[in-house]
């Protein structure tokens, strides 16, 4: 008795739970876990695939979602390889088609087993629900029945649906179907790509799906030309991505659970190089390649003239060179290497004249021209400053430019290499190397002028002109300029009586951080002199159109590093025109 009085007094402490679930009541008495199913409840099974099938995951209800199968990421390195390959095609695989949603209507798509079909019904009798194609190949529609749809279009689902239910109601009845989701597939993707695997999918995804989940063809051994998918033993379609990626054309190929997408070896390639829109290696089949085939693949440049031939096979290389017109006959064969080149000879250069003057803004003369014809040219006004004439030319510019990032690296690794004796003095040093790296940075961005100092030249008419040249005519305007480390930089009038020093003075004098022994004076023609106030030394007189700049005192405690950054501010002040401040 006492026994029974404990096991009611536990039962009457579950009552809470037993409430929320009753089949533990039958756990307790004996019952195996989970009970018996109850009376008018259904047993869902799932049915057992045939032997020598593979398995696919199958929803015990319509509206149960199919388990999915985990992808394998695309791999990062392989997609900047690919991205950044020199094989033509190999952009292809990226991850992109790897990401991309099924797609949900293609017109020619067959139905097939464990496809979704969105159903509705509407008028007299009503419906909404998604139904699963079954084993047969039919769906269960509630009052209709069974309807046959394997097997048919996508585009043609609607009518046959119609079909079947106006079977049974002759009217006021209204439908509606479309395809809800493709079968879930898993497809080998083997041969020569990157991951081979097993990936899933649907049966609506494109060939490309499957092939950038598996990391794309290996560019070092696979074919974009010879692409096959088999269904067992039987190939059903062979594919050339050559054809999507120069004409839009891919095969549209319905594909089954356990399907083969197969990449075969590669076969001969060619690389191309130079002034073509494909700059990459090509793929080809059969023992040569046209030159005229090469060339609709490679679609040189219209700059392109001619065509240079590394020949590869055999013992020998050697190196053939044709123009242009004739590579359409030529014959290339495996390992074969062009570089399509520009032979053009220079007819005419184009040359601008900027400035005071009342003559056209731009010449087209013949290669070969002089400055001294120009000059004959040019109708000056009476502000033309003709002793100043300036030329400013890319070429030199760009020289200039390289002049300026080479001292730039050489201050860099003079900051960054300094010895510190002491524990202070490195901290020091540090901070100055921080400073100084971010002068250099923001001096990268200077650019210099590109003037070539003709005013002065005893042979100034014997220059040879350049295509781009730009002759710049200055106008006399009786105006000094006064920048850099001035308290006011302004534009101050021309007196001739006044020198170096007057002019910065008028301009509010020095600012604490100039460097009053380090003044330029820039002349309109591209000359400049360091004005110098010394006892014994006079200074240099002051022209019109004269730029003064002061430059900054440099507060490092490397002598090093200071000769570094003098020699950095003087080449920024002339190359450029301009004082860069410290920090």
């Amino acid at each position: 008795m006492r026994y029974i009085f404990i096991l009611l007094i536990a039962l009457v402490s579950a009552t809470p739970a037993l409430a929320q679930n009753p089949n533990l009541l039958g756990g307790i008495f004996g019952q195996s876990g989970g009970g018996q199913p109850q009376a008018n409840q259904p047993v869902l099974v799932k049915p057992t695939p045939p032997p020598g099938k593979p398995t696919l995951p199958i929803a015990t209800s319509p509206s149960e979602s199919v388990e999915k199968i985990p992808t394998e990421p695309q791999h990062s390195s392989t997609a900047a390889a690919n991205r950044n390959s020199q094989v033509f095609g190999a952009s292809l695989f990226t991850g992109a088609f790897a990401r991309q949603g099924p797609t949900q209507f293609n017109p020619d798509y067959l139905v097939a087993i464990g496809d979704s079909i969105r159903m509705r019904l509407w008028g007299s009798a009503t419906f909404d629900d998604v139904l699963m194609v079954d084993p047969q190949g039919n769906i269960f529609i509630p009052s209709v029945g069974p309807v046959k749809i394997m097997g048919i279009r996508n585009q043609d689902l609607q009518s046959v649906m119609e079909k079947a239910i106006h079977q049974v109601f002759r009217a006021n009845v209204y439908s509606y179907a479309s395809l809800a989701e493709a079968q879930p597939v898993r497809v080998y993707v083997g041969g020569f790509v990157n991951r081979p695997g097993l990936y899933n999918g649907t049966s609506m995804d494109s060939l490309l799906h499957y092939l950038d989940q598996a990391g794309g063809i290996d560019l070092e051994r696979g074919s974009f030309l010879n692409i096959q998918v088999k269904r067992g033993t039987q190939i059903r379609k062979n594919m050339s991505l050559y054809d999507f990626l120069l004409e839009g054309r891919i095969p549209q190929v319905q594909l089954a659970d356990g399907d083969i997408i197969f990449v075969s070896s590669r076969q001969k390639t060619v690389t191309v190089s130079g002034l073509a829109e494909n700059a990459k290696r090509f793929e080809f089949s059969g023992a040569e390649l046209n030159g005229m085939d090469l060339i609709k693949l490679a679609k040189p440049f219209p700059l392109a003239t001619h065509v240079r031939v590394t020949r590869n096979t055999g013992t020998i290389r050697n190196l053939e060179y044709y123009p242009l017109d004739q590579a359409a006959n030529l014959q290339l064969s495996d390992g074969d290497e062009l570089a399509f080149t520009s032979d053009k000879r220079p007819g005419t250069i184009t040359v601008r004249v900027e400035g005071e003057h009342q003559s056209s803004q731009e010449y087209q003369l013949p290669y070969g021209t002089r400055i001294g014809e120009l000059l004959k040219r040019i109708e000056y006004s009476e502000r033309s400053d003709v002793a100043n004439l300036q030329l400013f030319r890319l070429s030199v510019k760009d020289r200039q430019k390289q002049v300026l990032q080479t001292s730039l690296k050489s201050l860099e690794a003079a900051a960054l290499t300094a010895r510190s004796g002491t524990n202070d003095e490195a901290i020091l040093r540090a901070n100055e190397a921080s400073l100084i790296l971010q002068w250099v940075e923001r001096a990268k961005d200077i650019e210099p002028s590109g003037q070539v100092l003709i005013a002065q030249a005893s042979q100034r008419d014997e220059l040879l002109l350049e295509n781009g040249d730009t002759v710049r005519v200055p106008i006399k305007d009786g105006l000094v300029l006064v920048g850099g480390e001035v308290m006011f930089p302004n534009t101050l009038p021309y007196e001739s009586e006044l020198t170096a020093q007057d002019y910065i003075e008028r301009a509010g004098g020095f600012t604490q951080n100039a460097d009053g022994s380090k003044v330029i004076i820039a002349h309109r023609d591209g000359s400049f002199v360091e004005s110098t106030d010394g006892f014994f030394s006079k200074p240099p007189k002051v022209r019109p159109g004269d730029h003064i700049l002061v430059l900054p005192k440099i507060d490092v405690k490397s002598r090093q590093i200071a000769k570094e950054m003098t020699q950095m501010l003087f080449q920024l002040a002339l190359m450029a025109g301009v004082v860069f401040r410290m920090f």
